[in-house]
Formats: C-alpha cells, structure tokens, sequence
C-alpha cells in the first residue's frame, strides 16, 4: 500500500485485523457469488460476461490487497531504501491474468468458473486493455515493476492515469483510422484513488525574488494556475512471493469543480471551464504536439508526473523524517525512463530550494545523487527539445533553475576545457538558434549520477555519438542495461501449453530464474520431445488462425482460410521507417512476383502477418499500413496465388493481441536499419516462445544472435558502421539497376499494379526508396534481405531440424528476463536490499 505523511488516530486492531481470505474453491466461488449478486446486482439472467469478469476481478483484488498491505507495512518497519520509476508510459495490457498466475491460482479459478458453468477465457477477453502506452517503452515499464515485485525491491511506479489511452486502430480501405481508446468507460476495478494524497500543481505566473531575514535570497512562485493531481493506485504482484508493489497514476483535476457563479449567471460553458482545462491535461497520451497547443500539453503532462511524484516522495520522507534531508539520497533514488520525466531534475531542486530552505549546493548534491537516467533512442529527433518561450510561460520558476544549472554545468566543462567554445555550446543544457531550446537529455545527463542504454550497442553508440562530450567528462557515469521481458506473462500466461511442457522437461525454477532455460539445450537432440515440442507449436499456430478469424475477419469482411503448415512470418511493432516493414512489404512482392512468373520449385508457403499503429501525425508511416493492405488485397484475391502467400495486416496491435500472436509465430522480423533500435523487445518475447530471428545487426539483435548462435539466426544487411560510409555515396537507383528482382518489385509498385484505381498515391513511398538520402537504406538491403529468407524458407521444409532449432532458441533466452535487466539495475545503480515478504510476521 502506498505511504502516509499524515497523523493517523490511535490504530484499533477490531477494524484493522481481518481473517485472511481463503484460496481454495469454496472461498472462491463463496466470494466470487456475493460480488455478482450483491456488489453488482446480476443473477441467472444476465448474459453478459463483463459482470462476471468484474466480480472474478473484485475477488482477485481482495487477495492481491491483503499482500499489498503486508508488504507496505514491511517496508515500512524496515525503513529500507526506496527506488521509483517514473515514466510517461505503462503499458500494462489486462491485469487478470496475470495476477491470477502471480498468486498461483490458475487451476482453482478455472474449476472454479467451469463448476459455475463460466469459460475463464471468456471472462478474460472481456478486460479492456489499459493502454497506457505507446509501445516498447510503455510495455518495457510494465515488465520492469512485475520483475521488481518478483524480485522484493522496494520500488514504486509513478505515471500518469490517461482516460484515453493509445488509439483504437481501424482499416478502412486499407488506412488507419484513429477511434479513442476510452479504456475507463467502465471504470477500473483494479485500482483505487488516494485522494488524501493529492498534490497541488503549478502552472504559468511569475516568480518574485526577496532576501529573508537571514540574508539569503528566497524565490516564490505566485499569481500561479494551479491543478490537482489526485492519485490512483494499481496493485503489482510478485510471482508467489507475498510481494505487492505500487504503480501509482496521477489523474488531473481542478482545484475547483465549477465555478457557482458562472454557472447561477447562466454560462454553463463557463462555469466548468476550469475543470475541463484540468482534466484535459490527463485525457489523452500523447497528444499530437504538431502545435503549439499540443506542445504545451505534452509539457504540462511531464510536469504534472514529476512534480506530483517527487512531492509525494518528499512529502512520505518529512512525515518520517521531518526537513532533515541528510540521508535523503541514501534513502531514495528515482529512475527517469527516457527523456519525458526529465524535468524531474529541475523540479527536485525547486522543491528543496523554494519549499524546505536548502541551499543550492545541499540541493544539487542530493539530485545529483538520486536521479538516475535510462535512455532508449538513437534518433536525434527524438531527444526532446522545449522552446525557452514555452517554458517561460508555463513553467517560469523551472526556467530560472535551468539557467542557473546550465549556468554551473558550463563553468565544470570550461574548467575542463579551457577555451573550448564550440564544446560549450555542443553540450549547454540551451541549444542557441532562432529560437532557444531548452536540450532536455541534457538536463538528465546532467542531474543524474548514472545514464545507461538498454543494449550493448545502443550504450556503445550512445558514448560514442549522440553523448560524446558528455562521455568523455563522466566517463563512469554511462553504463548498460540490456532490456528484457517478464517470462511470467510472455511465456507461461501467453503459452501455458508450452509452459507445462517446459516445466515437465526441467522443473519450474525457470519462471524466477530464465537461465534455466539453458537445460533444454540437450533435449533439441531428443526426437520425442522434438515431436512434442512441434504440436505445442502447431496448436498454437492454430489458435492464431482461430484469433484472427474471431478478432479481425468479421470487421474486415474476409475469410482467409490459413494454412497452420505455412511458414508464419510476424513483424508486429510500431509503424516506423526505422523499423523497415516496407522492406518486408518489398519481399512480400518479391514472392508475389516469383509466383506470377511461375518460379515456384522448392518452395515455401508462407503467411506473413503484420500488424501495428502509425502515429496519427506520421505520413510516411500510415502511407506504409495503405500499402501494406493494397498488396494484401492483390494477392489475397488472386487464385493464382493460392495458400503459397498471404499477406495479413492484423488491426488494433496491441498487448492482449500480442499475447495471441507471440505464441504462433516461426518467423520473428527484427529488421531496422542497423544503428537505429536501441533495444526491440517483441525479438525477445518471439525468441522465448521459440520463433527464430530474422534480423540485422541492431540493437538487442547482436546479443540475441550471440546468445543463440550464428547457426540458429538469420542474419542480413549492412552494419552500423556500414551505413554511416555508404550515407556518403548511396545511390539507390544504381542499386536498383543491378537486380533484376529489384527491378521488378519496384516495376509493379510504380506501375500502380497495386494502387490502380487509386493513382499516385503510393509515389512518396517510392521517391523515399529511391532517395540517396534515405537514411533506413532500404534499398541496400534488399538483396541481403531476400537471400537469408531463402535460407529461412531452406530451413522450414526441413520441419524436425527447424523443431530443433526453435528449441535452442527458447534456451538461449534466459538472458532476456527482467529479472535479469532489474538485478543489473539494482547492483549497479539502486543498490536496494529485498524484502522478504513472506517472512514478515
């Protein structure tokens, strides 16, 4: 349970002592009963599902509440070391499941629906996703606090509560559509608002400047528009370990619900104008900053998740310790995840200045030793940069304490190189131009005592590239922390079939320990547990199909009749050009053309499954998704075709159709332009379910591949290194010319084979390709490309030897569990001692 700062009465141990609620069936269904018919008025004639989801939930959460409490007032008597994890992005997908397999509960909860005549499944499709994230960044946060909770870390999660989530995507003819993704329309009934912790939160005014009585200078923030950020909290289950973690979401709200007044006047609008602005900030994630409008949004969101959070903190740590913040960094250490709660680290220093009195060196010293910054971008694009104007206006005190950090950081560096001009303004926190940019990753470098990318190479080019400077003044600074995922939901929730016969081969230690995995290594070699491990496979590959049918066939008006035999070939993630899935679409034409020309001995059927969402402002990418389904909708409907190819574009890719998709895939598509992914963690849930990779040398590639060996990856395309030299000289035209394959691919792209009753509209994709100032080098790696998918359709024909080589790469994942990622973090950046839950009285 989340801390308390407030003076509480004397306990009574008659309302606070409760029995513990029972896990076996009886108590179950007794529970699960008084919730459908007295908390939710429902009875034998409800048909319904979402009721009884919402009572089986009610009864999880009662269990799950109990720990949380336990392990709250552990850490508590403890007085431990705490760590919090702030990120924009939580991207926890449905909670049912998975806490029912954390409490190990699985089995009782399925007998006990089916003995109530309920399919457990059923109830479990009808939780929506919390979308509360984007994509890698959002979902790697929420596999960090499940392993942080396996773990028994003392660490919370701060993020935000958006009504709205990530966008429902739909396809109308073969384009994105954005329709809101109102997640909350029914509320949450995993979560519960803390409202005796809300925070107040400024915004706008001025600041004033006057000289207290013991002569030093003070500065208040006044004639301010404030909000309130008002606390929800999810509880976060270990595996089976008594431990409850807290993500807590902050939600914006007005200090006033509406204005009487204004509303007794007769201006509705008016009156509850205040409340809207409030709440508009908390409405959606990530609105679209192409404006001005949305840039202030965007910025206000950051600073509501950091003041709200570090205000908690702070205020947890006066209630316990009063205004002595001398071992305040000893005590706490607070990860930023990414670039967004950057702002952090000027907030944290206007809080000690501005509220509790510290000085500027006292302060400095305690950010600068509790901030802690993980970056996942190679992209200079996307290292968020603020207008000074912007700040100024929304953010004025902030801005002062910027300039003066700024102001100190400069005066380091110009000590360290003296006379060097061009590095100061290299690596100044303002970036000088038209208008003034406030760098914001700079910020963090500069306010954090640890800065790590989440792979080997992301970290490497991270010190030799985009943070160059600052590596070479805070060489130990910079370390890496490869990214990973939670082997409970993204093995034994998604794949229990699989999971089982894991477990009857090794034991079950490898849900807390994945490098277990490494002992099914000598049973690749065991042709019985091959065959068994190949129908696991196939079933799973068939409750895709059944997936696909139920979840998209309908809506998109097609009945493709997939082949569970073929080759399936998945590239899900976000659309982007840096992550090349019109190298994929350029391959899938490449076949398509094959079959036409008849040029099919030995081959290969494959069903290439895609799926993902473009940003609602990107062009280039939702001009991708277009393409993608006009090829489809050619060779889906050409009879010539056949079951030799499908093309499948999977709507609305989210985190529960992730956990449908993963299982049955043979195939993984990890095929960004070297250089450009920090991490990928889909190569890593793929890998663990046993596809194989097709993928360059990028990011969490190279560790995968060496994990696995060069023998069960495929390999293709230029390095980062190549493709920093051929940037210099690319001319993809003349590249173009060289291939006849090529040629014919980009014949039938600008020929309009596939866009005939709609000219021109694919003719900015095909002058991006052909651009020698592609910087994704699509073209390059082309025939590379197609030459390892002619080894990976080599490979597939021989079944029993792809069988064995999909076992090696389940084993070979053990590296890439969280557990893993979040032990490195601990040891080398957090320094937290576990809690032992299961042993507190």
């Amino acid at each position: 349970m989340p801390h308390s700062s407030f003076k509480k009465s004397k306990p009574n141990s008659a309302i606070t002592t409760l029995p513990g609620l029972g896990m076996d069936e009886e108590h179950l269904v007794a529970d699960f009963k008084h919730y459908y018919g007295h908390r939710l008025g429902r009875d034998e004639n409800c048909r319904s599902p979402h009721y009884a989801y919402e009572a089986l939930a009610m009864v999880v959460s009662d269990r799950l509440i109990e720990r949380w409490k336990k392990t709250y007032n552990a850490y508590r008597e403890e007085d431990c070391k705490r760590a919090f994890y702030l990120s924009m992005e939580f991207l926890m997908g449905r909670t049912l499941s998975n806490a029912m397999l954390n409490l190990g509960i699985n089995d009782v909860i399925e007998q006990s629906m089916h003995e109530l005549g309920l399919e457990l499944e059923e109830l479990i499709d009808s939780e929506p996703d919390a979308g509360l994230g984007n994509g890698g960044l959002g979902r790697l946060a929420a596999c960090f606090i499940d392993s942080c909770a396996t773990l028994q870390l003392p660490v919370t999660g701060y993020g935000l509560r958006y009504e709205y989530g990530m966008f429902s995507q739909d396809i109308v003819n073969g384009e994105q559509v954005e329709k809101p993704d109102h997640w909350l329309r029914n509320g949450n009934v995993w979560e519960i608002e803390r409202p005796e912790y809300t925070h107040r939160i400024k915004f706008g005014g001025r600041t004033e400047t006057h000289i207290d009585e013991h002569g030093n200078k003070k500065v208040s923030w006044v004639d301010t528009h404030d909000i309130l950020a008002v606390p929800f909290d999810t509880p976060i289950p270990g595996y089976r370990n008594g431990t409850v973690n807290t993500l807590r979401l902050w939600k914006a709200t007005a200090t006033e619900e509406f204005d009487l007044q204004e509303f007794n006047a007769g201006d509705y609008a008016e009156s509850v104008a205040a409340k809207n602005t409030a709440e508009n900030i908390t409405m959606v994630l990530y609105p679209n900053d192409a404006n001005e409008n949305g840039k202030a949004l965007r910025l206000r969101q950051q600073y509501l998740l950091a003041s709200a959070s570090l205000q908690d903190v702070i205020a947890n740590w006066v209630g316990r310790h009063g205004n002595d913040f001398s071992e305040f960094a000893a005590k706490n250490c607070f990860q930023l995840n990414d670039t967004h709660p950057s702002i952090s680290v000027a907030e944290l220093m206007r809080l000690l200045i501005d509220m509790y009195g510290l000085n500027w060196s006292d302060a400095w010293n305690i950010t600068r030793n509790t901030m802690a910054y993980t970056n996942h971008t190679l992209l200079p694009e996307a290292l968020e940069r603020w207008p000074v104007s912007l700040f100024k206006q929304l953010l004025p005190r902030l801005m002062e304490i910027i300039f003066d950090i700024n102001a100190h950081f400069l005066a380091e560096v110009s000590a360290h190189w003296p006379g060097d001009k061009d590095r100061l303004a290299r690596m100044s926190l303002i970036e000088e131009g038209p208008e003034q940019q406030v760098r914001m990753a700079y910020l963090a470098i500069v306010g954090s005592y640890s800065v790590n990318g989440v792979a080997e190479l992301h970290s490497k080019l991270l010190q030799q590239g985009l943070f160059r400077d600052f590596y070479e003044l805070w060489p130990g600074k910079f370390n890496n922390k490869t990214n990973g995922v939670t082997p409970r939901r993204w093995l034994a929730a998604c794949n229990p079939e699989l999971a089982q016969l894991i477990t009857e081969a090794i034991g079950d230690g490898w849900l807390t320990d994945l490098s277990l995995l490494k002992n099914l290594k000598p049973l690749a070699d065991d042709k019985a547990f091959r065959e068994r491990w190949y129908q696991m496979r196939q079933n799973a590959k068939k409750r895709l199909i059944e997936y696909k049918k139920q979840e998209h066939d309908v809506d998109l008006g097609q009945d493709l009749d997939l082949d569970a035999d073929a080759l399936f070939d998945v590239q899900v993630k976000r659309i982007h050009e840096y992550k090349r899935q019109l190298l994929n679409v350029l391959h899938v034409i490449h076949l398509y053309d094959r079959i036409k020309r008849g040029d099919t001995a030995d081959w290969t059927n494959r069903c290439v499954l895609i799926g993902g969402k473009a940003a609602p402002g990107y062009y280039m990418a939702k001009k991708i998704i277009k393409l993608i389904n006009n090829v489809a909708h050619v060779i889906n409907s050409d009879p010539d075709i056949g079951n030799k190819l499908k093309l499948i574009f999977m709507p609305n890719y989210r985190v529960s159709a992730m956990e449908k998709i993963c299982p049955g895939a043979d195939l993984s598509e990890q095929i960004s332009t070297a250089g450009k992914e920090a991490s990928g963690t889909g190569n890593m849930k793929f890998m663990m379910n046993g596809a194989l990779t097709i993928g360059t040398l990028d990011g969490a590639n190279i560790e995968i591949r060496e994990e696995v060996g060069h023998d069960n990856f495929f390999l293709f395309g230029l390095t980062e290194e190549q493709v920093e030299e051929l940037s210099r000289h690319y001319d993809p035209v003349s590249i173009i010319h060289q291939d006849e394959d090529l040629q014919r691919v980009m014949n039938l792209l600008e020929s309009g084979h596939f866009n005939q009753f709609e000219p021109n509209i694919f003719d900015d994709i095909i002058a991006s390709v052909k651009s020698p100032h592609d910087p994704w080098m699509t073209i390059a790696d082309f025939r590379s490309y197609v030459n390892a998918q002619n080894h990976v359709e080599e490979a597939y024909r021989d079944k029993d030897h792809w069988t064995r080589m999909s076992i090696l790469n389940c084993a070979a994942s053990g590296k890439f569990s969280t557990d893993r990622t979040i032990a490195d973090y601990n040891n080398d950046i957090w320094k937290l001692t576990p809690v032992n839950i299961n042993n507190q009285d």
